[in-house]
């Protein structure tokens, strides 16, 4: 999220104004506001609830964090992550000094930020407020080094922000609460929003005289005909036909579709993905036979040719550099690649991407798999105990959300803060906070209802606005810019994300992790472990290891403490 993401992914629409009494403390002496016993400035408390979610500090604050930024990120006009829009913002609006202890670019699971963190937690060096991941998040709550937000998120949360964080049940909450103490505040994104889909060139597929794929057969006959018949047209062999990255899962380019072609359901985005068994009991779905079966099938395609040498020392960026250079032309992904990919239109006006729908390897439907709890790249934004102002946190959350879906901004406003409609620039981004609820399905519905005239325009909300003019400007004929062809793309009513989506869930074709809860102790331990062996594991047989390293791989994972997870998410799921 890698994104999510899907970091960028649906955060993308977000930032289009489309989408998207204080703490207790250990210590009984300690002012029950939760903040230290000097220095402490006290937000304003008046009589208007409004000036606890969004009122400005008398006296200006200052508040640290550290920032672990998407590859997607990018800067304009001077601006970068330390002097930007938002911190600005945090400042004139809420009287909030943001400032930056440390930033790095990796949000991937594994990647430059998750080390990084680990290292700020092992020094016990850590900013005020902290973006963690699971495991992070329960190893500062078992060193009992974070802030109760228990009783700030009752009081300073907006009634907007407590809806976007229970708009899909109690769960996002209850993964960040720990003994009854609210620890961190999650960062949700939409479940449906995940959902794999092929992405192809459809000039190409015209250019070659291609159909639609019906069945796995028909994708393997597409990525033939884009290695073999000169996509391009430059009279080189230098295209492939699957687009591949070293971390095998994730929003962009990621392995989950491809392995829900062959009816297996394999983690997702980096995370733990479990299935029900045979016997009603759950399972991890890395270790089961389809994924094996499906392996075998990379395997030929990487000894073909059609999967590019170097996949496994690139990371979805780097990737993603090959198909906006018109080298790849079909990839397994999640909804935002037309927003992603804007730098392949304007390098080539004639590109066009279009989704289709999962295909089986045996004829039946395949469905594709979804999360339980869906949560950003980092996941959670902690409070460590020592912060002066903990519900500072809460206010800066209020803020993206007024933004986004409030009444106080405008859309000169959101278009400043979130996507800029003439340059692109997603500054949405910059914000320390973000999160997307289940929305964009209901916006694609909208704008469908609505060019089809089943609804009057004046049903179209402000956030879903951006989306409505680009979808009107390609139904029409009009002159579109990259950012509307993008958003057509993704919510216009035919071939589009969320066109494909949409289907998905109307045929109940979307399988979620069958598990939704918080992480057990032994997955804390010993997944991140797990999950580097399965990598290490899965590419090598891509690259041409003996198949059967999938079996030796699935014995080593039980041992490792594979089977005390299994045994610790099926209590879980019995006591329910």
């Amino acid at each position: 999220m890698r994104q999510q993401a899907g970091k960028l992914a649906l955060s993308a629409l977000l930032g289009l104004s489309l989408l998207l009494s204080a703490c207790s403390s250990n210590n009984e002496n300690e002012p029950k506001n939760g903040a230290s016993s000097t220095g402490t400035t006290p937000p304003v408390e008046s009589s208007n609830p409004e000036d606890l979610y969004l009122g400005k500090y008398e006296t200006p604050i200052d508040v640290s964090t550290v920032r672990i930024l998407s590859p997607s990120v990018k800067f304009k006009d001077g601006e970068t992550i330390d002097k930007n829009v938002w911190y600005q913002e945090y400042e004139n609006k809420l009287g909030i000094k943001l400032t930056n202890e440390w930033t790095v670019t990796g949000d991937e699971p594994g990647g430059q930020g998750e080390q990084k963190m680990n290292v700020s937690i092992a020094s016990g060096s850590l900013p005020d407020i902290v973006p963690v991941n699971a495991s992070q998040l329960r190893q500062l709550a078992d060193a009992g080094k974070l802030a109760d937000l228990t009783e700030i998120y009752e009081k300073y949360a907006s009634p907007i922000t407590k809806g976007v964080l229970t708009s899909s049940g109690a769960a996002a909450l209850d993964s960040a609460t720990f003994d009854g103490k609210l620890l961190a505040i999650p960062a949700p994104t939409s479940k449906t929003d995940q959902a794999p889909m092929i992405w192809i060139r459809a000039d190409w597929m015209n250019k070659l005289g291609l159909q639609a794929p019906k069945t796995m057969d028909d994708v393997f006959k597409i990525m033939d005909a884009f290695v073999n018949q000169d996509p391009d047209g430059n009279g080189n062999k230098d295209t492939f036909g699957m687009a591949l990255d070293k971390d095998l899962y994730g929003f962009f380019d990621g392995l989950e579709g491809f392995f829900n072609s062959y009816n297996a359901y394999p983690r997702q985005q980096g995370k733990g993905n479990w299935v029900k068994d045979e016997d009603g009991s759950l399972a991890f779905g890395s270790i089961q036979p389809e994924v094996k079966t499906a392996l075998g099938k990379l395997q030929e395609l990487y000894k073909k040719g059609y999967i590019d040498p170097e996949f496994g020392v690139k990371d979805w960026n780097k990737e993603k550099e090959l198909i906006v250079a018109g080298k790849i032309g079909l990839w397994f992904g999640t909804m935002p690649a037309p927003l992603v990919l804007q730098d392949l239109k304007n390098n080539d006006p004639n590109a066009d991407l279009i989704p289709f729908p999962l295909v089986s390897i045996d004829g039946q439907p395949a469905k594709a798999q979804v999360p339980g709890i869906n949560l950003k790249t980092p996941q959670y934004l902690a409070v460590t105990k020592d912060a002066k102002n903990p519900e500072a946190l809460l206010k800066m959350i209020n803020l993206f959300f007024e933004v986004t879906y409030g009444t106080t901004y405008t859309q000169e406003d959101a278009n400043r803060l979130g996507t800029d409609p003439v340059d692109g620039i997603e500054r949405w981004m910059y914000s320390i906070y973000t999160a997307e609820p289940e929305k964009n399905l209901n916006t694609h519905r909208i704008v469908k209802q609505v060019i089809g005239g089943d609804e009057d325009e004046s049903v179209i909300t402000i956030e879903q606005m951006g989306a409505y003019r680009s979808v009107k400007k390609a139904v029409n004929g009009e002159q579109m810019e990259t950012i509307d062809w993008a958003l057509n793309r993704v919510f216009g009513p035919e071939d589009s994300s969320f066109h494909i989506i949409d289907d998905y869930e109307k045929n109940s074709l979307l399988l979620p992790n069958a598990f939704d809860q918080v992480m057990t102790d032994t997955m804390v331990k010993r997944d991140s472990t797990l999950l580097k062996q399965e990598l290490q594991t899965f590419t090598k047989i891509i690259l041409g290891e003996p198949l059967d390293s999938f079996d030796t791989f699935v014995a080593n994972w039980k041992k490792l403490g594979g089977d005390e997870m299994t045994k610790e998410v099926n209590e879980l799921i019995n006591a329910k």
